[in-house]
């Protein structure tokens, strides 16, 4: 058995950072995620006065209920999405404050606007500079009342994660109806992580109501990243070896960590115990198909593993997938494509065919989760090459690194 430790859950942090800057009190964070992400939220907070000290393990963040202490600010959210989505809405229930963000030529790409109609349907004063729905945009504070809201959620979680934890700092809380809603369980993070800070969000079926209320600080620790946990456990199922994952058992809060019962199905024996969990591969993958609407992250960890099933592998309703980091739908056909594998894709879904994958050249897109994916699939056809194999500092800088040495590792047995 191989056991990997990996580092901390990059929604977990992003999460803990909003909810922290929104306490009463100091919070620390227990083994947080050190990548560009993180980085740049906790760069983000900064830039609006929160204090924000990193240690090798741990960083504590000084709440502010109140709101920033920059009075103005300009906040530039590099690539991070959590960061682009997540603190124009934190900052917008300050009760005074003008606030500017921008983002990477990547991130200016991605949508916002069900978060930021949203938000101006509060009544906040948000203007976008250029594209209507993207970045730049500044937000003009002056506190929010609250009300009722519907909310179209079906390209990101996100849009309702930001909406949610900006309820308890309005003044007569929120009422969210969502009619669309993609990788629910990351909301089921947010909601868990609220609880953590001291404040519960009411749901009865798609309607969620936050009633105005005051987070606590409090120490929290950050799991292991399920999403990068899943490039792990496919190598294991790749490669006919066995993989263990501390950290990540049934209590795991991160919808991600299913990713195993595809490789269940698959026919990889999995062990899901109270703080680990095991796959191990009894030497065969065989085709299928599978919804991954909810985890729709590890769909390109499936994809590249996909050719050495024993049927094709079709992945479903992962139109979410498109508006990511790049269009990763296609960025996983074009891919297969170049190393010789038969794929379809249509709006949601993806067919990828059995075959004998060649060496080729690998176009990330500049979205590290291609890259990782990727690497996965290069356990079983060596040669295989990157554009940007850098582009992995987003959520995990030394991912070649540890992937090398898990490889030497597997290899050894």
């Amino acid at each position: 058995m191989t056991l990997i430790d990996l580092p901390g859950s990059k929604s977990v942090t992003a999460r803990a950072l909003f909810l922290a800057a929104a306490a009463d009190g100091t919070t620390t964070l227990l083994r947080p995620l050190h990548s560009d992400d993180t980085e740049g939220f906790a760069e983000g907070l900064r830039s609006l006065g929160y204090r924000v000290t990193q240690e090798a393990d741990r960083w504590h963040i000084e709440g502010r209920p109140a709101g920033p202490a920059a009075p103005e600010a300009d906040v530039y959210c590099r690539d991070g999405a959590t960061t682009a989505r997540f603190l124009p809405a934190l900052v917008a229930a300050a009760a005074s404050g003008t606030y500017r963000f921008d983002a990477s030529a990547q991130m200016r790409r991605r949508p916002l606007a069900p978060l930021t109609r949203a938000l101006t349907g509060l009544g906040v004063d948000l203007r976008h500079e250029g594209a209507e729905g993207h970045h730049p945009l500044t937000v003009r504070a002056t506190g929010i009342t609250g009300g009722e809201l519907t909310l179209d959620a079906g390209e990101s979680s996100q849009y309702l994660t930001a909406l949610l934890m900006l309820g308890p700092l309005t003044a007569k809380g929120l009422r969210i109806k969502v009619t669309e809603l993609v990788s629910a369980p990351y909301v089921e993070i947010t909601l868990a992580m609220m609880r953590s800070f001291g404040v519960d969000v009411l749901r009865e079926g798609d309607t969620f109501t936050v009633l105005p209320g005051r987070y606590r600080a409090t120490s929290y620790a950050v799991e292991p990243d399920a999403s990068t946990a899943s490039y792990f456990f496919a190598a294991a199922a790749l490669t006919g070896r066995e993989v263990t994952v501390p950290g990540l058992g049934a209590g795991a809060l991160q919808g991600d960590l299913r990713f195993v019962d595809v490789l269940r199905a698959m026919g990889a024996e999995v062990a899901v115990g109270a703080d680990a969990t095991t796959v191990r591969s009894t030497g065969r993958l065989r085709g299928l198909t599978v919804n991954m609407r909810d985890i729709s992250d590890t769909m390109p960890t499936l994809a590249a593993i996909a050719p050495h099933a024993d049927g094709p592998v079709r992945i479903e309703d992962v139109a979410n997938t498109r508006v990511k980091e790049c269009d990763r739908l296609e960025a996983c056909a074009e891919n297969l494509r170049r190393m010789g594998i038969t794929v379809h894709t249509g709006p949601d879904w993806i067919e990828i065919h059995p075959g004998m994958p060649k060496p080729a050249g690998i176009a990330t897109h500049g979205d590290h989760r291609i890259a990782m994916s990727f690497a996965v699939a290069g356990l079983r056809t060596p040669g295989l090459t990157y554009d940007d194999p850098g582009c992995v500092r987003k959520t995990f800088p030394r991912f070649h690194e540890v992937f090398a040495d898990f490889a030497h590792a597997l290899e050894g047995r």
